[in-house]
């Protein structure tokens, strides 16, 4: 294997133009500079420069090896850049998981401002909706879960980032749009539009409905957060939404559910796996309001 100090001493030579000055650009005497280049034409049986009259040419092998380390060498000092931002936590990768569905728009308000203060971090993010958040996150799959429903699990750690209500939401037009809340028997005649999770997963139905033994006349399952409101506000269901994704919604009513759900948006990682740029997505999370 080529060493690299000869390299180096050849390119230095080539800049600098003397054996003396590229001595003292790497630190080293002249003797010392001449005892490795010597030492490396010996373990190699070849020569790096032939003399001309009072001045010395480089070899075709001299002339490889100087190509060599200006392609090499450059490459190399980079890598030790790259390693050196790895071992202070300025470069990496982050893997989202989702499980909050309505809070893509959130995401990406938090994931902007990470990509321009970050940007030799890797960020990717998934967002499908049979994803198993706490599964991944133990199985490094990913990094970071955007959670509503945060589950306990020795070796992970959860900061929660954003509160809201869970509200019902119905067409202006409906009966219930006149109510100021909404009891489990009032959705009996109602067709129920949520995202395809499974029932033990929406607290519409673990903390409103099965409690009173209730269910809704039909249960229909959309995937995009804009069909569903759509299909809200045309009087075809009604849904259970975060509050704050109505508020810019024309010919869409927020009905409370019973007492209140109150939620919040957890981000959950594994513990011991923080770094500087997973901290400062975490700063940044919670600094983005809805």
């Amino acid at each position: 294997m080529i060493d690299i100090q000869p390299l180096v001493i050849l390119r230095e030579i080539d800049r600098t133009g003397s054996l003396t000055q590229a001595a003292e650009q790497m630190n080293l005497t002249q003797s010392a500079v001449s005892h490795a280049i010597r030492r490396f034409e010996q373990r190699h049986a070849i020569k790096l420069w032939e003399r001309e009259g009072h001045k010395l040419r480089l070899t075709l092998t001299g002339e490889y090896l100087l190509a060599l380390a200006h392609r090499v060498l450059p490459q190399l000092e980079h890598g030790a850049v790259v390693v050196e931002d790895f071992a202070r936590g300025r470069r990496g990768a982050i893997r989202v998981g989702m499980e909050c569905h309505p809070c893509q728009d959130w995401l990406m308000r938090v994931i902007d401002p990470f990509l321009a203060e970050w940007p030799d971090v890797e960020l990717d993010v998934t967002t499908a909706f049979q994803f198993d958040g706490l599964a991944a996150l133990l199985s490094h799959e990913i990094d970071v879960l955007v959670t509503p429903d945060p589950v306990v699990h020795p070796g992970l750690e959860y900061t929660p980032v954003f509160d809201y209500e869970l509200v019902l939401a119905v067409a202006a037009a409906h009966p219930l749009a006149q109510q100021q809340r909404a009891e489990p028997g009032d959705l009996a005649a109602e067709t129920l539009i949520t995202y395809p999770v499974p029932r033990e997963r929406l607290d519409i139905y673990t903390r409103f409905l099965a409690p009173a033994h209730a269910l809704p006349h039909r249960h229909r399952t959309v995937e995009t957060t804009d069909l569903m409101l759509r299909l809200v506000a045309s009087g075809r269901g009604v849904s259970a939404t975060p509050d704050w994704l109505l508020r810019a919604v024309d010919g869409v009513k927020a009905v409370r559910i019973g007492d209140g759900i109150a939620k919040s948006i957890h981000l959950g990682h594994r513990t011991g796996s923080s770094s500087r740029y997973l901290e400062g997505f975490i700063r940044l999370a919670g600094s983005v309001r809805i």
